[in-house]
């Protein structure tokens, strides 16, 4: 007499029955599980995780509780399965990004080489103009390196240098972020368009045209301006002029070379802030606008915080030109080798303008070049610790970091 089946499930569900079985089996039974994990890992795996299967498959030989087997690829070769104890050794990166990493790297330290090489050769050309100079190169103001004994000193082009860049730096690079912010986030996208094209188009222009705008059109009709300022703000001492009794005096001063210098540095800084300005992320901006922010605090709150790494890279970038230009303030500065306070007073020499104007007479002396050469050391090496203080700046500040 047979006794009666018991009901199973339907011929339907045995396969989602059979999926609920077999998982309660393998939560079960730890072992089961863990050997299912090690043939899948080197089902898919790849070169790394076969060798880690190996591994894992070794450890798990050597237990107390049983031993699982190694598992098999089923779509090629069985993995070779790495003994106890040997560490992975699969590539992750692929031969063009190694290649490409080489190429970056070898790019870096070409430029360190090349610095490293410019440095070197300064020193070395200027190595004469350390002995026979009756003068201090440091504190002597004067500029005789052809006269019986030379006579000579960075002093006078040192001031010149400093003053006309820090001039441009007040007068450029406000006007230069105010126009890259008006552009990003206040014109029309047309209207921001053509600004823009301008903006970068006039980065473009020489050096020597902006030195004969400034000397034939600027210098003449800021005469009057330079002796208002002489006038009504001479209590300011750097704004008194103590020799000039009338206006056609007024001339070729510090204050204008800074203000043509100014005019180089808007056209950089406001293309490398403008980009800066447009990477400020929308959910930043909106969280401002959702809060009630007007347009002005939006940008207080959103923009410029976000942007002011940017803001230091491209003033000092515009610092660097400032400090290097060369025909532009030559034409524009009136030569005097003198430390003058007063900034609306004729004269004013930098490292820049005084190489490119002593030049032609250096040949005929023999610490003539050295002395040019030194004096392109100082730029050098002022440039460099302009730049690093920058990057020590943003490195030190971690709000400066967008």
């Amino acid at each position: 007499m047979t006794s009666p089946r018991t009901p199973g499930p339907s011929e339907g569900d045995m396969p989602e029955t059979w999926d609920r079985v077999a998982a309660d089996d393998r939560a079960a039974d730890p072992r089961t599980a863990e050997a299912e994990l090690l043939a899948e890992a080197g089902e898919h795996g790849t070169a790394a995780t076969e060798a880690l299967t190996g591994r894992l498959a070794g450890t798990a030989g050597s237990g107390a509780s049983g031993t699982v087997a190694a598992p098999t690829r089923r779509h090629g070769a069985a993995p070779a399965a790495a003994p106890h104890g040997v560490s992975i050794t699969g590539r992750s990166t692929r031969v063009g990004d190694r290649v490409f990493k080489g190429l970056a790297a070898g790019s870096g330290g070409l430029l360190l080489v090349v610095m490293a090489a410019i440095a070197v050769f300064l020193i070395w050309k200027a190595l004469p103009a350390f002995s026979g100079n009756s003068g201090n190169l440091i504190t002597t103001q004067a500029w005789r390196p052809q006269s019986s004994p030379p006579f000579f000193g960075i002093a006078a082009i040192l001031f010149g240098t400093v003053v006309s860049a820090l001039i441009a730096m007040l007068v450029g690079v406000p006007v230069a972020i105010g126009i890259a912010l008006f552009i990003a986030h206040y014109a029309r996208r047309r209207m921001a368009t053509v600004l823009g094209g301008i903006v970068d188009l006039l980065a473009a222009v020489p050096s020597l045209v902006f030195g004969m705008w400034g000397l034939y059109f600027l210098v003449p009709n800021t005469r009057g301006f330079q002796s208002w300022l002489s006038e009504y703000w001479g209590w300011l001492p750097f704004l008194k002029n103590t020799t000039a009794t009338s206006t056609a005096q007024y001339g070729q001063s510090l204050l204008m070379a800074g203000i043509v210098l100014a005019i180089m540095i808007v056209p950089t800084v406001s293309a490398v802030t403008r980009e800066v300005f447009l990477q400020v992320p929308g959910e930043t901006m909106d969280a401002a606008w959702a809060l009630g922010a007007t347009k002005w605090e939006m940008v207080r709150t959103a923009v410029l915080p976000f942007g002011r790494a940017g803001m230091i890279s491209a003033a000092m970038l515009g610092l660097g030109r400032a400090l290097g230009e060369t025909i532009a303030v030559a034409l524009v500065l009136n030569s005097g080798f003198v430390i003058n306070p007063h900034l609306t007073e004729p004269g004013g020499d930098t490292f820049a303008s005084t190489i490119a104007l002593k030049f032609g007479e250096a040949s005929g002396s023999p610490k003539g070049i050295p002395a040019l050469v030194f004096a392109g050391l100082c730029l050098f090496v002022i440039t460099l610790l302009v730049n690093s203080a920058a990057r020590m700046i943003i490195a030190r500040r971690r709000e400066f970091t967008a």
